[in-house]
């Protein structure tokens, strides 16, 4: 079944931790996820209200702990890009866009919400596989955490049963990882490297991709491989799947 973990990074106020429980109790929410927090005590507990069960049954874990383990993750953030040439924040999605991309899918998404001050960092953002952004008028477009909290959960309340399981994080990485090692063989340039994968990373992680259709990438990218340099046909004969497994 589809599980999706609220994960608050570095969240600075207990009194918005507390809220972020509570809204998410509202919309039937139960898993949330906190990246060193701030010290919580009596005002959070006032703030979850009747979700104080949602609030201390919350895990502490790190961030590297959620990417390693999530199928799916999505960065929420009030910092978008105007430009598709800006690979670090594009393309972005509302909440109500999300969820028609992930309603179909089985397997554990996470929701990064970042601090208060200043969010999440370019890196949380650029290993995350969507964007999601809130639309707020101009004039005043910052929310309260809690509030972000409160409307992704109210558009992503009573998810569908989910139709198909989604590729492994573990295997997902290993595609990821093979693409960068690809783009070796083709001399991608290296001034390019960096945004070529941010966008790789964005077009997969959108796609949902299954096991069998990560497998098959694996097999047409060796197909190409073998076809530049015939001797890794050699190199991959030992402990690797045969090509007809892949396609």
């Amino acid at each position: 079944m589809t599980e999706i973990d609220i994960v608050l990074v570095e969240p600075i106020y207990e009194g918005n931790v507390g809220f972020a429980a509570r809204v998410m109790k509202n919309f039937g929410f139960h898993r949330l996820v906190l990246i060193n927090p701030c010290k919580l005590g009596n005002e959070a507990d006032a703030r979850a209200s009747h979700a104080y069960d949602v609030l201390h049954s919350a895990e502490v874990c790190t961030i590297e702990d959620v990417f390693a383990r999530s199928n799916i993750v999505i960065a929420a953030t009030g910092t978008v890009s105007k430009s598709v040439c800006r690979a670090m924040r594009m393309p972005f999605y509302s909440p109500k866009e999300i969820r028609e991309r992930i309603k179909d899918a089985d397997g554990r998404i996470s929701i990064l919400f970042g601090r208060e001050n200043w969010g999440l960092n370019n890196e949380e953002v650029k290993r995350s596989d969507m964007i999601c952004t809130i639309p707020t008028t101009e004039e005043y477009p910052i929310l309260n955490l809690s509030h972000a909290v409160g409307v992704v959960c109210y558009e992503l309340a009573n998810l569908p049963l989910p139709g198909f399981a989604l590729c492994p994080p573990h295997d997902m990485e290993h595609l990821y990882q093979h693409i960068d090692r690809y783009l070796d063989e083709i001399h991608h340039p290296e001034f390019k490297r960096e945004n070529t994968m941010i966008l790789i990373r964005r077009i997969l992680g959108r796609t949902n991709l299954t096991i069998r259709e990560a497998s098959t990438l694996h097999g047409l990218l060796r197909r190409s491989e073998w076809h530049i340099d015939p001797a890794l046909l050699d190199r991959d004969k030992t402990g690797s799947r045969n090509l007809s497994d892949d396609e």
